[in-house]
């Protein structure tokens, strides 16, 4: 049996849900070989993986329409092989597919979006859940979330988790560890919930003023504008690093007091679990998927009060829990694995006879 994969997710920047998809694909590749194949519209940005994954290139149109129509059109011609799609769409008119859904915050936290973005997606997803053969997600929080809006039936959607690369290990530098910092992984999205990352922190320098802040991740999205960051972008212990390299990351993890992700709404949350692989302690929200995936091996903070977080970062201060926090992590992340997941997603090829 023949399987395609829809690699539009080569023509997008790497977030957490193209880290799925390529990570997944490179092991599906290794594995199958000649037996799958892997299409894109032709704006692709992520040329090295392309050319691993032997990437077709396809049709004329890019983004929806080359999903919604090329990739069809071209499937059927191709006799209506199984149809993998890792990134939240698929086309909707063909049926022999796997889709993955990460979550749908959309539905939770629908002023964080723009309203053609809503309009999209509330079309798209129910369609999606209804009509593929299987629907894939990475945590058993986001399934019961696609049950509960969708009535999407419990046998048919398959938890399949998220994992960290192997590059992301602890690299000590000890000028960044002289700098005694906490680090935050955020944007303006809404549910990341940066501004009381912010005041927390703040808070807790009144008695810590020898601590810093380094923040990673992009500051200048429109669709968010509605934060006002005035107020800290000029605080002395505040640092706004903006994006950085993977490399980069891993030193700023590997060096930090703690790492903080106090977010809202997660389908799974990879960047604490890479702090984790980074042997760096993490402190979380008591929300979402977090208590599923992390267990006990992370500090957990209230977001409906301040205090909450400002102590944890206290508590984080003592070596001895500091140190345990720490082997807890170390063990928590070995338990998610990129080539478990792929063989995961395998188990299911031969029970989908050709529509």
């Amino acid at each position: 049996m023949k399987i395609i994969v829809n690699a539009r997710f080569l023509t997008q920047p790497i977030t957490g849900v193209q880290r799925f998809a390529i990570e997944i694909s490179l092991r599906l590749k290794k594995e199958l070989g000649e037996k799958i194949m892997f299409v894109s519209p032709k704006e692709i940005i992520q040329n090295e993986i392309a050319k691993e994954l032997q990437v077709n290139t396809i049709g004329y149109t890019t983004s929806h329409l080359w999903e919604q129509i090329e990739l069809p059109l071209y499937l059927k011609k191709k006799g209506s092989p199984l149809l993998l799609n890792f990134c939240n769409t698929a086309p909707l008119l063909y049926k022999n597919k796997i889709s993955t859904i990460h979550d749908i915050a959309f539905e939770v936290y629908p002023e964080t979006y723009s309203k053609a973005f809503l309009y999209v997606y509330r079309f798209l997803i129910p369609k999606i859940c209804k009509n593929s053969k299987k629907i894939i997600t990475v945590s058993d929080f986001s399934k019961q979330e696609i049950i509960k809006y969708y009535k999407t039936k419990t046998d048919k959607i398959q938890v399949i988790y998220n994992a960290v690369n192997d590059g992301f290990i602890y690299n000590e530098n000890i000028e960044l560890k002289n700098q005694k910092y906490f680090l935050a992984v955020s944007s303006l999205n809404y549910r990341k919930n940066l501004p009381f990352v912010l005041d927390s922190f703040i808070e807790f320098i009144k008695d810590c003023p020898d601590y810093k802040l380094y923040l990673i991740g992009g500051m200048d999205t429109k669709s968010f504008s509605k934060l006002n960051l005035s107020k800290y972008t000029n605080h002395p212990n505040i640092i706004f690093l903006g994006r950085v390299s993977d490399e980069d990351l891993i030193l700023y993890y590997s060096n930090a007091v703690a790492f903080i992700y106090p977010s809202l709404y997660e389908g799974f949350g990879i960047p604490p679990l890479e702090a984790q692989k980074c042997g760096t302690p993490v402190i979380l929200s008591n929300l979402s998927c977090f208590p599923e995936i992390f267990g006990q091996s992370v500090l957990y903070c209230d977001v409906d009060n301040i205090n909450s977080l400002v102590k944890q970062m206290n508590l984080i201060l003592e070596k001895e829990l500091r140190d345990n926090i720490k082997k807890l992590g170390e063990e928590n992340e070995k338990k998610y694995n990129w080539d478990l997941s792929a063989n995961c997603l395998m188990k299911n090829f031969n029970n989908f006879d050709k529509s």
